[in-house]
């Protein structure tokens, strides 16, 4: 009876351009015996010139190889049923002046954005209201309240986004974090979909 080796793909790497990839690259696997080794190092795909940014290799693909090399292992795959190659090709310099224009539109965008919410929501009589209901006196600028209420959002969009700069301030993800995980998500499979689409229209072609 055949050993049945079971094998997991990791859902997404990255490589560099002409890199050879191997099965250790792309996936992991469980009862292959002696031959672990010598499986985990079978070439899958070499990527080339030809091929562009991403490279999906499904489990088809994968069994192929391995089948022509292992014919007396039986094989079962366990959860995804491919592995997306975001290859990375040379990394464009930074252009700072484009960076710091694009910095300066976001902080303006997101002033106005707040200035207006506040005006809306008439923020400011209410402030002026509260402090008349507390002291008794009618004040254009409370800033005892104004300042530490200007100081809260601030921290508040700092613990919402759960970042300081490059430095996170605990485990949890913060639901921007979240929605890039979902997005992120949704593009892979949709990159997997349309890949496979095009490379099986090619295979019917040649076929």
């Amino acid at each position: 009876m055949p050993a049945i080796v079971y094998i997991r793909f990791i859902r997404k790497i990255t490589a560099a351009p002409e890199a050879v990839i191997k099965l250790k690259d792309i996936a992991h696997i469980a009862n292959a015996g002696d031959q672990k080794e010598r499986m985990l190092d079978t070439v899958i795909y070499r990527i080339t010139e030809k091929d562009s940014n991403i490279v999906v290799l499904d489990s088809f693909l994968v069994f192929q190889q391995l089948m022509r090399i292992f014919p007396e292992h039986e094989l079962q795959l366990i959860g995804s049923e491919q592995t997306i190659v975001r290859v990375q090709r040379s990394k464009k310099r930074t252009v700072w002046p484009l960076v710091i224009l694009i910095w300066l539109l976001l902080f303006i965008g997101s002033a106005m954005t707040i200035m207006n919410f506040h005006f809306d929501v008439a923020m400011e009589p209410v402030q002026q209201k509260i402090h008349f209901l507390l002291t008794g006196e009618k004040l254009i600028h409370p800033l005892w309240m104004q300042i530490p209420y200007s100081i809260g959002i601030g921290v508040g969009m700092i613990l919402f986004f759960n970042h300081v700069f490059k430095k996170r301030l605990n485990e949890e993800p913060s639901p921007l974090e979240v929605e890039m995980h979902k997005y992120q998500r949704e593009m892979d499979v949709y990159v997997a979909y349309h890949e496979n689409s095009l490379e099986k229209q090619n295979v019917d072609r040649h076929s």
